[in-house]
């Protein structure tokens, strides 16, 4: 089940929700299980299991890591009282139980191919293995569970007063396959106690229904051309940029869109998730790009591997090595293919050269919209990697798009490209860059209404316009089948 499909939007969040505000607040936690565990398990039953037992495994852990005290715990000597495993035992333990999970499902296969890529080399006969499939979701539930674990030890947490705090957290439906990667920490009062209100509501059903456009009616429209252009076995300089342009727009919208929506889910239950994206392609360099898309993996990855490994504090080479690792890491959390290792090799590779450089925001109107189109660039060649099925493919592609294949549209493109699909694409990065500019002039000459005047106005109008949009999108999801979401698969 996804979010742009009738069976959620018709029937799914209507029972969920209906059933939600009728139950006193003490059993919502529950049927927010419920509910979670029943969309996870309408893709398959059988890991469903998966994440229960991966919710057990972090509560039991995360027992012992409290009743020990966390870090603190560490210093006082063991006793019989104490019992084993200690708190940094413990955490050892409920680390590499979490993330051995996430690395068999995600990387067996990987690392299966990879060994009989090298024996090949060598001569050496492949290994028959059995192939192993990825859950959905598997890469943003093991890493709230595994913050979970690292926060309760360093105290920055409370422990989850039972099982059921700890499973409506980590299974919770709105960002459970997709995120944002949200800190138990930064929900744990949510649990106990939140605030439920018809202008929260509104707020979130209004997020719901931008996310929801954003994806139906922009990504899925423009994955057409990406998808042609990245089929083709010899594109030229002209097909190469229209198809990685088109994916940009595509996987922005697709992931924006998620999490518009996931955030929307949330308030309408009365949660407020942290924000995912600001506007990152109008970032000036790739350092202030990884500050402002996928924040919620980007924090979590600092805070859990680059200030682990040591961060900026143990010298330049050090902090240059650092950044260079999490990239990779963070690369290889995306999916386990080369493409992706590169990806974030090459992502991290500009990182260290901005430290280096000691990179800074550019200053100056002129200055920061050269930064913005040298920014975009090195993403779009990023996305090559990213989308490409293999090597192969995005070599292709480089090939293309430096004019090595001729740099004209070529006649195997030219039949499939549709005037819709290049409209939106035109619509879409105008929506990308010039309506934040818009925004702030706007709002920097006091001509924008206050919110706090609510449906008035302009607002009203802006309102009025997304929910027709909305309608628009439903008729489009009853007309096709849906299109899962892009991060899905990672």
């Amino acid at each position: 089940m996804v979010f742009s499909s009738s069976l959620f939007v018709f029937l799914f969040l209507p029972l969920f929700l209906g059933v939600y505000y009728l139950l006193p607040f003490r059993a919502r936690s529950a049927w927010i299980i419920v509910g979670s565990w029943a969309f996870y398990a309408w893709w398959r039953v059988d890991f469903l299991a998966l994440i229960v037992g991966v919710t057990a495994w972090t509560y039991l852990l995360g027992v012992r890591i409290a009743a020990g005290g966390g870090r603190q715990g560490t210093a006082r000597p063991a006793s019989g009282r104490q019992g084993w495993p200690g708190p940094r035992a413990a955490l050892a333990l409920g680390v590499a139980g979490t993330l051995g999970v996430l690395g068999y499902f995600k990387y067996f296969n990987f690392g299966v191919e990879s060994l009989n890529a090298l024996l090949g080399s060598l001569g050496a006969g492949r290994i028959t293995a059995w192939e192993v499939v990825l859950p959905v979701g598997i890469s943003f539930y093991v890493f709230q569970a595994t913050s979970y674990l690292v926060d309760l030890y360093r105290g920055d947490a409370p422990a989850a007063g039972s099982y059921l705090d700890l499973a409506a957290y980590i299974s919770l439906f709105p960002q459970l396959v997709a995120g944002p990667i949200i800190r138990y920490k930064d929900i744990a009062g949510q649990l106990r106690e939140r605030e439920h209100t018809l202008g929260g509501f509104s707020e979130g059903a209004g997020r719901f229904m931008i996310g929801f456009c954003k994806k139906v009616l922009i990504a899925d429209t423009v994955a057409t051309l990406a998808d042609a252009a990245f089929a083709l076995a010899a594109p030229t300089a002209a097909d190469a940029w229209l198809g990685t342009v088109a994916y940009a727009a595509q996987i922005y919208f697709d992931f924006s869109g998620y999490s518009d929506m996931a955030i929307g889910l949330g308030l309408m239950m009365g949660f407020r998730f942290m924000e995912n994206f600001r506007e990152p392609y109008l970032a000036s360099s790739i350092t202030e790009f990884w500050g402002r898309w996928h924040i919620s993996l980007s924090t979590w990855l600092r805070d859990y591997l680059y200030i682990p490994l040591g961060g900026n504090r143990r010298g330049h080479g050090r902090t240059l090595a650092n950044l260079m690792t999490v990239m990779v890491l963070g690369g290889l959390w995306h999916g386990a293919a080369w493409t992706f290792v590169l990806w974030g090799a090459w992502h991290g590779l500009i990182l260290v050269t901005e430290r280096r450089r000691a990179r800074t925001v550019p200053g100056g109107p002129v200055l920061r919209a050269a930064g913005v189109v040298r920014t975009m660039l090195l993403v779009l060649v990023g996305w090559v990697l990213f989308r490409s099925p293999d090597l192969r493919a995005a070599g292709s592609m480089y090939a293309g798009m430096i004019g090595l294949r001729g740099l004209g549209v070529s006649d195997s493109l030219r039949w499939q490209l549709s005037p819709m699909a290049l409209s939106v694409l035109g619509i879409a990065f105008l929506g990308v860059y010039a309506v934040p500019l818009l925004r702030r002039r706007l709002s920097a000459g006091r001509r924008l209404p206050d919110p706090a005047q609510g449906w008035s106005g302009f607002l009203l109008a802006g309102r009025a316009a997304v929910a027709a949009l909305f309608v628009l999108a439903l008729l489009k999801v009853s007309a096709d089948s849906f299109s899962p979401f892009l991060y899905f698969r990672f």
